[in-house]
């Protein structure tokens, strides 16, 4: 304990007055000056107080040598009664009433020192103003505390903040800091502005400075003149305590605007944490609205079926879906995430700050978002596979409608002037001979007619198929159909009739070439076999897989050796043929070389013979052609399946690894976020590898390659495995974040968190990062919180269900939990403690005006206020008045504002 001027305790930080002087003296520091200022000044200060007791006094020495005003003044600044004085005037009076005095400042804990009775009874000017000194310091600077600093370092830190923004302003002391008046002025103006114009002030001027202070402190202040501009300035060091003194009436008379100050900054940090969570509220409003209107404007095109029914309409819409998954898609994943991390950011500060949780506009949870973009993914694989079924159909009738073409084009080639022949009374006014014939070529034909019954039905097979896979000119195709059928059964009656005209002649006519008939015999079936091997040969076809080409080589190969036996058949024909040519230029028969039985010569079955065996190596070598086409996709097969059977399981392991960190199962929070970050950046990395991918896939695709026994990855599935591993890699950041947040933000230690971590982690057996509320009723009561088996205990766990999980889905996360588990623990502020600040503001008015806002608070939040207060409609409002409680409790959701 040091002694402070006349008594011994905490609240002045000076020696005892007496010593301090004599010691002062002694070195030749005591300037004699400095009792006339204290003089001075402590007589105005008494004077300040005693005029509410409508006195005064004029010499400070004298008037309280009787103890009188003495024990008034202690009575005013104090409040409380004093015994009561003698009224007497002998000395012994005089010093009874100064001892009382005297009494009761030491009842206050103040110890005086070398001060006595009898002195102040005397007139001893020095013991006098040491005593007036004591009472100053106990009862006007003792209550002083700027940062639990002793009351003169109090009163110093206070001035030397209130001035630190004025230029020529350095608060260093309480003698040369003051003698230019700047310091006056300043404190002044920072707390009135409207009384001093500090721009004009000038160093130069200290007289003027010091009667400007001095003037409008005494004016509009109403604290009294304590100090001399002169004795200030023609002192080389002012004495301190004069200048403490009248300082301190300033502190005093700006107490009111210091608690007013403190309360606009809690009001400003509370309305600033608001602003924020509103802006983050907004921005979440447009992510969502922005996201869901993408959704809603790509789902009707992702569900859409039309199509112009061609394969090249088809291959273009599979190419703008490529567009779309490759381009369009991937800013909405990262959208889709940043829009779930600030959602749970905001989420986080809204708990942080003891606010309500926020709930998004209907149909904009993260819940509603979810499942539209569940509803995106879906629509994008049925759309896939749509485009590739469709591709494969239309590729199918591409190839039928040339097959049909085909066919059709020769039978019609075939049946071209079968019905004028058919038509035809030739044979009634023929020989016998020539009927025979006749009716032998009409047999041949009837051969050949069936023969061709099987193409015909072919024709309408292929037609059919057409139909019913909805070829897109199935129109034409049916007319051509129906003509050749219509045809077709014209023929078959047509033949029906001139066999019997033939059958009612054959009684007359008998003899028949045998020769010819042979050959017609055998040059018919030989015939339809070219023309089918010749069909076959050039017919079109469409593979899949290396075992569908093996299949059609083999195939080809049998065919092949069944050319040695056609070869025979062939040189049986033409020697026929020559046999007959013989008999005829040997007999001289007239027309013997015209065949009546048929309408193939030799010269058409060579033609069509080496037309055959030419087709045979175009064939070979078109199968060679696919063959090769084959293998190039069975590459393209296994290097699709190499690269995803690396990049799958690469995934997977990131996932898992991902999860782990995710469940905080060791390290701090700093490592945990330490390494996800590490992964982040490495599936970063690894996007090369998913983009090589994609190119293999698309040239798998292109290749029409539909599926792949190398492997049971798809593109589809590794597109969405990559998406999950980025949405869990940014969640569980966000997370690892928000627990980062809540624990500085509560105070909390890392072993506290552990251990809120592993007893969670033990109750969440499947890792799905969430409690159901049976598992968090048993994490609590792990952790030692006690839960009642009662009525009673069901309704505390409901409140606190409502708490844990605000909008009712069933599941506590693990940041909610940790929030409950610390958030009783922790310093936040309130909605009472919000009314008191703007009570403070108001002048313990139930009202404010906009007028006091403004003049309180920034800009900004002080307009903030004044557009979300609602009316004051309480007793004796005035116009403009604002209710501050119901909006401070509007902000921390507890009314309906």
């Amino acid at each position: 304990m040091m002694e402070n001027g006349g008594y011994v305790g905490q609240y002045g930080g000076e020696e005892n007055y007496m010593e301090q002087e004599e010691e002062w003296e002694r070195e030749g520091l005591l300037d004699p000056a400095w009792e006339k200022q204290q003089k001075k000044t402590f007589t105005a200060w008494c004077n300040s107080h005693l005029r509410k007791a409508g006195t005064s006094i004029e010499n400070i020495e004298d008037d309280f040598r009787n103890g009188l005003k003495l024990m008034l003044l202690l009575e005013v600044i104090s409040g409380e009664t004093l015994p009561k004085p003698d009224r007497g005037k002998m000395r012994f009076h005089k010093i009874a009433n100064v001892n009382k005095a005297l009494d009761f400042i030491a009842s206050k804990g103040v110890k005086l020192v070398s001060i006595g009775a009898e002195e102040i009874v005397d007139g001893n000017l020095k013991m006098t103003l040491g005593m007036i000194w004591t009472i100053i310091l106990r009862f006007a600077i003792q209550d002083i505390s700027v940062e639990e600093m002793t009351a003169k370092e109090g009163l110093l830190l206070w001035c030397q903040r209130k001035t630190a923004p004025y230029k020529n302003v350095n608060v260093q002391n309480f003698h040369l800091s003051f003698k230019d008046g700047l310091a006056f002025c300043a404190l002044i103006h920072r707390h009135r502005p409207d009384l001093i114009d500090y721009s004009k002030l000038s160093k130069d001027n200290p007289l003027e400075n010091l009667n400007t202070a001095f003037d409008v402190a005494e004016k509009y202040l109403d604290i009294p003149r304590m100090l001399d501009p002169d004795d200030l300035q023609n002192t080389a060091m002012p004495d301190e305590r004069a200048v403490m003194t009248y300082v301190s009436s300033y502190y005093h008379c700006f107490s009111g605007a210091q608690k007013a100050e403190t309360a606009a900054n809690r009001i400003c940090k509370v309305l600033k944490v608001n602003q924020e969570n509103e802006r983050l509220m907004e921005e979440y409003e447009r992510l969502a609205s922005d996201l869901l209107e993408w959704i809603r404007r790509t789902m009707p095109w992702l569900n859409s079926r039309q199509s112009d029914s061609t394969l090249a309409g088809v291959q273009k819409k599979l190419e703008e879906y490529r567009t779309y998954r490759r381009k369009h898609k991937p800013p909405r994943v990262e959208q889709k995430a940043k829009l779930e991390t600030n959602f749970n950011t905001l989420q986080t500060k809204l708990r942080l700050s003891n606010r309500p949780a926020y709930m998004p506009t209907e149909g904009k949870m993260v819940s509603d978002i979810t499942n539209s973009w569940k509803g995106l993914e879906h629509a994008e694989k049925a759309f896939e596979e749509w485009l590739l079924a469709e591709t494969m159909r239309l590729e199918r009738l591409e190839h039928l409608a040339q097959k049909f073409k085909h066919k059709a084009d020769t039978h019609e080639d075939w049946t071209k002037g079968k019905e004028e022949m058919l038509q035809s009374q030739d044979f009634r006014n023929c020989k016998l001979n020539e009927l025979k014939a006749l009716k032998k070529k009409h047999e041949a034909f009837e051969s050949d007619l069936a023969a061709h019954q099987d193409r015909v039905e072919q024709i309408a097979a292929i037609a059919q198929e057409l139909n019913t896979l909805e070829y897109h000119d199935c129109a034409s195709v049916n007319a051509r159909c129906q003509r050749i059928c219509d045809q077709w059964d014209r023929l078959g009656a047509l033949t029906q009739r001139r066999r019997q005209g033939l059958d009612e002649a054959e009684r007359i006519l008998e003899k028949i070439d045998l020769l010819h008939l042979e050959f017609a015999k055998r040059a018919a079936p030989f015939n339809n076999w070219l023309d089918g091997a010749r069909e076959d040969l050039v017919d079109m076809f469409i593979v899949h897989t290396m075992e569908e080409i093996q299949g059609l080589i083999q195939a080809h190969d049998q065919f092949k050796a069944t050319l040695g036996e056609a070869d025979k058949e062939f040189n049986v024909i033409i020697g026929l043929v020559r046999d007959a040519e013989a008999i005829v230029k040997q007999e001289q028969v007239p027309g013997g070389l015209v065949n009546p039985y048929t309408t193939l010569s030799a010269d058409l079955i060579s033609r069509k013979w080496s037309e055959v065996r030419a087709l045979v190596p175009q064939r070979d070598q078109t199968l060679a052609n696919e063959l090769r086409k084959q293998q190039n996709n069975e590459m393209l097969r296994r290097q699709f399946a190499e690269k995803a059977n690396a990049v799958g399981p690469w995934i997977e392991r990131q996932m898992d690894a991902v999860t782990a960190i995710g469940m905080g199962i060791s390290g701090s929070l700093e490592e945990q976020l330490h390494r996800l970050k590490e992964y982040e950046q490495a599936v970063y990395a690894y996007k090369p590898s998913i983009e090589e991918l994609e190119k293999i896939h698309q040239a798998v695709q292109e290749s029409m390659i539909f599926e792949n026994r190398y492997t049971h990855y798809t593109m589809e599935t590794l597109r969405v495995g990559w998406e999950q591993l980025l949405t869990s890699i940014n969640r569980n950041i966000n997370e690892v974040e928000n627990q980062i947040l809540t624990r500085d933000s509560k105070g909390i230690t890392q072993e506290q968190l552990t251990e809120f971590r592993s007893s969670f982690n033990h109750f969440d057996k499947n890792r799905t990062g969430r409690l159901a509320p049976e598992e968090f009723k048993s994490c609590l009561v792990s952790l030692g919180y006690s839960i009642g088996k009662d009525k009673q205990g069901d309704m505390d766990f409901q409140r606190i269900l409502a708490v844990v999980d605000p909008n009712a889905s069933g599941y506590v996360q693990f940041d909610a939990f940790l929030d409950f588990m610390t958030r009783e623990s922790t310093d936040t502020d309130t909605a009472e403690q919000v009314i008191d600040s703007f009570r403070i503001l108001a002048s313990d008015r139930p009202y404010i005006l906009p007028d006091e806002l403004r003049r309180e608070l920034p800009p900004d939040q002080a307009e903030y206020c004044i557009q979300r207060m609602p009316p004051y409609k309480g007793p004796n409002a005035i116009p403009g008045a604002l209710d501050y409680m119901s909006f401070s409790t509007a902000l921390y959701g507890e009314s309906d504002l």
